[in-house]
This record gives C-alpha cells, structure tokens and sequence, in this order.
C-alpha cells in the first residue's frame, strides 16, 4: 500500500443505499483510493450490498476477511453483525461490543482509519437517523483528514448529515453523485490543528482496540472520561461521559457504546420493554389468582376464594391501564429531540 493512497469511508444508515449507488457510480476508475463503506444492517440477513454496488462501482466490491491486505482501488463492506477496522494496511473484522446500537459502527471504523493513517483519510457521512458518524468524524478532522458530508436537503433522511454539520468543521458538503469525481482532486490540508491530538490518538487507538474485542475496563475505558450516574441499557455497567469538543458520548465498563441520541433512544425502548414485561406478569398473576380461587371454591373454601378472586380483579385492573398507558403513549427518539440542536 502506497503512501499517496487515499483511504475512503463512508457510513450511512436509512435511505444510504441509494447514495451509495450515486457515490460509486462517481468515482474515477483511476482513484488512487481504498474504500470502506459501513451501512447498518440487520445482523440476521445476508448483506447483498457488494453485489448491488458492483453493478454501478469503477472496481472490485467485496465483503473483506479478517487480516486481508487492503489493495488499492478496491472498495470493502463491512459484513452484518461484525465491525469493519483499519490496522495499517490491514483490513479488521472483528465482534466488539456494539457503538450506538450497532455492529458494524460507523464511528469504529472511522476512528480506526484516523488512528492508523491520519492525514491520508476522507471521512463521508451520507443519509441517515440519528447521529452516526459524527464522533468518527471529529477524530478524523483532529487527526488532519478530510471531511465530507451528503447535502442535507438530498439524503433520504437528512439527520447524520445535520449532525455531521453541527458538530464538525466539515470540508465539504455535496450531493452523492459529486463526491466520487471530488476525491481525486482534494489535497492534504495545509495546516492541521494538531493542539491536543495526542490525546486523540491515545482515545481513538483504545476505542478501536474495544472495537476489535471489547475488554475495556482492563484496557483503561474508566480513565478515559468523567464518571456518570447513568448505566449501559445493554449491560447495565457504569458510563464514562467522554467530550469531543462539546459532542458528548458515552461508553460502558465493558465497551458499548452511545452518544446522547442513541443512548436516550435505547433507554426509551428498555423504558417501554419493562412496562410490557409488567403487564405479563401482571396478567399471569391474574390467572394464578383465578385459578386459585376456582380451586379454593370446589375445596368449599369460599371465603379463602373470594380473597383470591379479589386479588385477581386487581391485578387484571391494573394489566389494564398499564395496556391503555402503552397505547396512549407517545413515542419519543432520540432524533425528534436532538433534531432542532443539530440544525442551529
């Protein structure tokens, strides 16, 4: 791998099948590049997205092994269910703990190439919930790279671009089909605001070193940012608040993952998940209870029964404005939130 090659990734998430297929369809056959593309997918499904690009795509499109060899003008996706890393030349596939609900992580893999090759990386956020990207997005412009993002106003879902754009200095902002005939013109920016960045380094080369194998506790994740109140809703370990530049993010004792929208989002579902939880056993209480009192009453005991029977009405109550309470609430995200910050 030559030192002039350009290292490409790309994240996107809802919508960002179509803008991949413009982003590729641009890219000169003759791009001194390697890119790597993460979209969240679905870790129970074969991932068709190789097949799909290499329609539209100058050169080879493929699924990557663990420990290949990255080539030049090749793009590599990341499989479902695994994260695709970058080690200094080497293509990662690895099952670390989720980032932001997700294996693969956009922000891993962004991390990981400005870890290992700083400068040389363009950073890409293309349509998408939430604010995936972002975080990777900020280490790659500390670390000297090149940033890029989707036209707002083009993405299917506009809200990775809009975070991107509220939280990092962004070079530049283009529609899909632009992006590809861009990348061979862009040059190494010529000063890089280096203040601090070893300190970046340090924190992207431990969260890529998470990625690949989680064990982040003895790797040092607890000194890596302020201590929290809050819990993973995945695990339920402690969370260390981390700053990058006044994005805020948070990671667990034993590696996952969020910022401020996605943990917020996963907490709602464990909210909602809980009282569905509440109201079965709420019902299955009822029908012990009844089932009792049945036995109780053809036992002779009716007083003991219709004790019972009470209970049972009480519990079958209260199932039943947990049910109206499930039904009339209104479900509140991360994005509907966080949207107007992202778009000041």
């Amino acid at each position: 791998m030559r030192d002039s090659e350009r290292i490409v990734v790309v994240g996107c998430s809802a919508g960002g099948v179509e803008s991949l297929i413009a982003l590729v369809k641009g890219l000169p056959p003759e791009l001194d590049a390697s890119v790597f593309i993460v979209q969240h997918l679905s870790p129970n499904y074969r991932s068709a997205l190789p097949e799909i690009l290499s329609v539209h795509a100058p050169f080879p499109v493929k699924h990557p092994a663990d420990g290949d060899h990255i080539e030049p003008r090749t793009i590599y996706v990341a499989s479902p269910d695994h994260h695709l890393l970058l080690d200094n030349g080497h293509v990662l596939i690895k099952r670390g703990p989720k980032e932001n609900r997700f294996r693969p992580s956009i922000d891993a893999l962004f991390r990981s190439a400005a870890y290992s090759y700083g400068a040389r990386v363009v950073g890409i956020v293309l349509s998408g919930a939430l604010d995936d990207g972002t975080s990777g997005l900020w280490s790659i412009k500390r670390l000297g790279g090149i940033t890029m993002v989707q036209l707002p106003t083009e993405a299917a879902f506009d809200s990775m671009p809009l975070s991107a754009l509220s939280q990092v200095e962004i070079d530049h902002c283009l529609a899909a089909h632009d992006m590809g005939a861009s990348l061979d013109s862009l040059q190494v920016p010529a000063q890089v605001d280096t203040s601090n960045a070893i300190t970046v380094v340090e924190r992207a080369g431990l969260e890529t070193s998470i990625a690949g194998d989680g064990d982040a506790f003895r790797k040092g994740i607890m000194k890596a940012g302020e201590l929290t109140p809050f819990t993973c809703p995945e695990c339920h370990g402690v969370l260390v608040q981390i700053d990058e530049g006044g994005l805020l993010r948070y990671r667990c004792h034993t590696g996952h993952g969020y910022t401020r929208p996605a943990l917020l989002s996963e907490l709602v579902e464990k909210i909602e998940e809980t009282y569905w939880i509440s109201m079965r056993s709420l019902e299955e209480a009822a029908m012990l209870l009844e089932h009792t009192a049945d036995t109780l009453s053809e036992q002779g005991n009716s007083s003991a029964a219709a004790l019972f029977h009470e209970e049972a009405c009480i519990a079958t109550a209260e199932s039943r404005e947990l049910r109206e309470t499930l039904l009339r609430r209104k479900r509140f995200t991360g994005e509907n939130l966080f949207g107007e910050e992202k778009t000041d």
